[in-house]
């Protein structure tokens, strides 16, 4: 997929907020909903594997990419981006959301989106004997972002909330996309605030919008050394996720 074959436009959150995407393919509509150090360019490639069954939507969240960030940020304001993202893709579309975003995509279903079907990948949920042994680190990385530490904000979230080791975090500091994560770093926190102490919610898998006999689940999940959710579903009909 070529720049040449995307279709870029904006909408306009509730609160005002533009928010930037892209469009390829020809099929019903998906909206991709990135995670940490995510945007729009970061995530072509699922949008490539998916253009042949699906129209794809991919976006940058808010206070990333091209897309706006009014203050204050709050967790709601991100699922209306949502909602008008899925209105400008005609009035519902599956989600599939990555990481945080797979957290912030449940949210938005439950909240009572029209959500066509969900695939959740590796949603950071600290489940079983992990249960609540998480951190809720968006107070601290808004510090730091404030302080103009952008680099100790990258180390803090991928030490405490990605688990990396010391070591391998410093050494990271040395490679060529150090400057990438720094930039993003202002948007951790609004991961950060998604994602809470990792918790799984008491309600969850999402069931706060309207039961339909065509609603589809997907909630795909590697196991990880940090406790995360491992249980599989089936994919969504017709939706083929990269790598099975």
């Amino acid at each position: 997929m070529t720049d040449a074959t995307l279709a870029v436009g904006t909408v306009r959150s509730a609160d005002g907020t533009t928010i930037a995407y892209e469009r390829s393919g020809d099929g019903p509509a998906i909206v991709l909903v990135g995670g940490a150090f995510n945007d729009r360019t970061t995530t072509r490639a699922v949008a490539a594997a998916l253009a042949e069954d699906f129209t794809v939507f991919g976006y940058d969240r808010r206070g990333r990419g091209d897309s706006g960030d009014t203050a204050p940020y709050a967790v709601r304001r991100e699922i209306e981006d949502l909602a008008a993202l899925i209105g400008a893709a005609g009035g519902t579309a599956y989600l599939y959301g990555i990481s945080s975003g797979a957290i912030l995509a449940a949210l938005a279903t439950a909240a009572g989106l029209p959500v066509a079907g969900l695939a959740l990948f590796e949603p950071p949920f600290r489940v079983g004997p992990q249960d609540g042994s998480g951190v809720a680190l968006a107070p601290r990385l808004a510090e730091l972002v404030s302080a103009g530490r952008r680099g100790d904000a990258v180390e803090c979230f991928l030490r405490d909330a990605v688990g990396l080791p010391d070591d391998q975090v410093r050494g990271m500091r040395d490679q060529p996309m150090w400057p990438w994560l720094e930039m993003m770093a202002p948007s951790l926190v609004h991961d950060a605030t998604v994602s809470g102490d990792g918790s799984l919610p008491a309600d969850f898998p999402p069931t706060g919008s309207p039961p339909s006999p065509r609603r589809r689940w997907c909630w795909t999940a590697r196991a990880a050394r940090s406790g995360c959710a491992t249980r599989r579903a089936r994919p969504a009909r017709r939706c083929r996720v990269p790598g099975g």
